[in-house]
């Protein structure tokens, strides 16, 4: 996997997805390439995309998947976008390859 949607900053990592609301269950369907060029991390949730409900369960999912708090994973950008930014705090290293085993497994 040489274009990844993330990159370690000095305080954790910048993740971009791409949300699919309604999802039919909570999972990270591993990384896609979009028409743009650009690389995102495809998620999907159950949740609706009503009043933030499925922003929560993102960042729930997320948090899971990387075994960090959920306080850890903010959601910079695209609150009502499908394409999000997410701000992990922690070590970047560390979740880099967390967020690399948990695509392999989507």
């Amino acid at each position: 996997m040489a274009d990844v949607p993330w990159r370690a900053t000095a305080d954790g990592l910048t993740l971009v997805v791409r949300l699919t609301p309604r999802g039919g269950h909570d999972a990270i369907d591993g990384v896609e390439t979009m028409s743009d060029g650009k690389s995102v991390l495809k998620a999907r949730v159950r949740a609706v995309p009503e009043d933030g409900k499925a922003n929560a369960a993102l960042t729930e999912l997320i948090a899971k998947a990387l075994r960090v708090p959920r306080s850890a994973v903010v959601l910079a950008a695209g609150h009502t976008s499908r394409v999000k930014t997410l701000e992990i705090s922690g070590d970047g290293a560390e979740l880099a390859a967390a967020l690399a085993q948990a695509a392999d497994r989507g």
